[in-house]
């Protein structure tokens, strides 16, 4: 062999990638490797998996059927190493290439790995940018430098200025940057979101979901019924759907939540972004594309793209500029184990046990669900934060370590100090009943402060203000909240304090207990 082996890793399903932009057929091999270390580098979703698994299977048929030889090692092959250092040195064995390349990795922990390449394999082994994102990692420190990466909004508008996207010249359209005040309604009764596009496996990924059946059946969450997109056309399919059926309404009930409702009007398009099956340009261009021909309103398309253009590169800007030191710090000294009910929403919170429900059912939860039900009780409870990041980055479809990390350790559990949002998202169970219909016929009463029938988002709300004054009374956003707290009587925060000292020690019960015993319940200990 005379050309180049081109790794492609599971995150880098892209026809433009990179590492495949000068590929030569007749000389260069696509190296392409199914690695049980990083299946089980966290207990991934079985879905998960499933996924990720299945579209590196298509991706590898859909380069041979144009010529190319593809090189590609699955799991059941008795030689496989697990690992991606052994698989490349196999394959150096195997096919005698003149250099390695290989696009830049998406987690820190792989690109770690890269370093020892060259002397693992006696080859030059070149890293290309991944150059599928809107802003570069160069571009990125260029904008810390410039102190235009202090708030997610500013950068977002500098993205925006960059890329003229929903832009009218130099000034943003319909007058203004962000339209979020506009996205916040409760679903209304009677109002019934679209049926939602599924796809039907195949042979080649019913094959995958037999495997991981019998590999990883014992992690979590449920195999079947599998209904993602593991190809590029079903990708595209998806897309289509979603700009024609659910971004009209997406604006208006992005944070909403309702029971037994999983997709409502949102996109389910993460996990092919950030697998490589869909690139973020032909998204962002479809939103702007159906607000421009009158499909779509202006806050619908701003909300969506928002996400994208502006919090998904952000994300991924802090996660290399701060890394390794950013998934060390603990700004507000939070040690509480992760409860079990995390595992197997086994829990009389309604709410939670809807999101965990949701998330075991298809590898999925919507972002409020993430952020303002599971994040928020880790929050306010004061779960550590490698063992919640652990959790988000295990049970989600679209969770990839540089995404993942940034938005759990700084969005959700405000350990970073700061650096991703200006406050906590702390909020009370008054937030939870405005924006869902979770409270109806649960267990407790979000309008309970205190006793055996109250929220515990309530007490864990105040209780969490309380222990963590040294570290956020200065913060001109929590003025409120303090002035509130301070303004109560020393005997009701104290009362505070017991009910949710009581409360997290029930839950202290189930974390050494493997299964949980399902006769415990959430109000045990009053």
């Amino acid at each position: 062999m005379t050309g180049r082996l081109r790794l492609v890793l599971g995150d880098h399903l892209s026809r433009d990638l990179s590492a495949l932009s000068d590929l030569d057929p007749g000389r260069d091999v696509v190296l392409m490797v199914e690695v049980a270390d990083e299946a089980r580098h966290v207990r991934h979703h079985k879905q998960k998996i499933a996924l990720i698994l299945a579209a590196m299977r298509h991706f590898a048929q859909d380069l041979a059927a144009e010529g190319v030889t593809v090189d590609y090692v699955r799991l059941d092959d008795p030689d496989n190493t697990h690992s991606f250092g052994g698989e490349l040195r196999r394959a150096v064995a195997r096919h005698g290439p003149a250099s390695i390349v290989v696009t830049e990795p998406g987690e820190w922990r792989v690109r770690q790995m890269m370093r020892d390449w060259p002397s693992d394999t006696g080859l030059e082994v070149e890293i290309r940018e991944d150059d599928r994102f809107f802003c570069s990692r160069a571009e990125f420190q260029d904008l810390i430098a410039a102190r235009k990466t202090g708030r997610m909004e500013f950068f977002y508008r500098e993205m925006r200025r960059r890329t003229g996207i929903l832009m009218q010249g130099d000034a943003p359209e319909g007058g203004t940057w962000n339209f979020d005040s506009q996205n916040r309604k409760r679903l209304p009764r009677g109002l019934t979101p679209p049926p939602r596009r599924r796809f039907t496996p195949d042979a080649t990924t019913r094959e995958v979901l037999d495997m991981v059946g019998a590999r990883f059946g014992d992690h979590f969450g449920d195999l079947e019924p599998f209904g993602w997109a593991v190809t590029r056309p079903d990708a595209l399919a998806a897309l289509d759907h979603f700009i024609a059926d659910c971004l009209p309404l997406f604006g208006d009930y992005q944070d909403a939540m309702k029971a037994d409702a999983d997709f409502l009007f949102h996109g389910l398009l993460s996990p092919y972004l950030n697998c490589g099956l869909l690139t973020a340009r032909e998204v962002c261009a479809r939103a702007e594309t159906a607000f421009r021909d009158g499909a779509a309103p202006l806050n619908a398309a701003e909300g969506f793209i928002r996400q994208i253009l502006g919090w998904r590169e952000f994300v991924r800007g802090i996660y290399w500029a701060e890394m390794p030191d950013y998934a060390r710090s603990n700004h507000l000294n939070a040690t509480r184990d992760l409860p079990t009910f995390y595992w197997t929403g086994d829990t009389t919170m309604r709410c939670m046990a809807q999101c965990i429900a949701t998330t075991r059912r298809h590898a999925y939860a919507h972002h409020i669900q993430r952020l303002m039900v599971t994040g928020n009780f880790a929050l306010l409870a004061g779960i550590a934060p490698p063992q919640i990041e652990e959790w988000y980055l295990a049970v989600y479809a679209d969770a990839f370590d540089w995404v993942e990390l940034p938005n759990v350790h700084g969005m959700v559990m405000h350990a970073d100090g700061g650096r991703l949002g200006s406050k906590p998202y702390a909020a009370s169970g008054a937030y939870i009943n405005r924006m869902s219909d979770y409270c109806t016929g649960c267990r407790f009463d979000p309008k309970a402060k205190l006793g055996p029938d109250a929220c515990p988002f309530n007490y864990l709300y105040w209780t969490f203000l309380i222990e963590n004054r040294g570290a956020l009374s200065d913060n001109p956003r929590m003025a409120l909240p303090y002035r509130n707290l301070d303004a109560m009587p020393e005997d009701r925060r104290r009362a505070i304090a017991d009910h949710a000292a009581r409360f997290l020690d029930a839950q202290a019960a189930w974390v050494d207990s493997d299964p949980p015993p399902r006769q415990m319940r959430l109000d045990d200990g009053w």
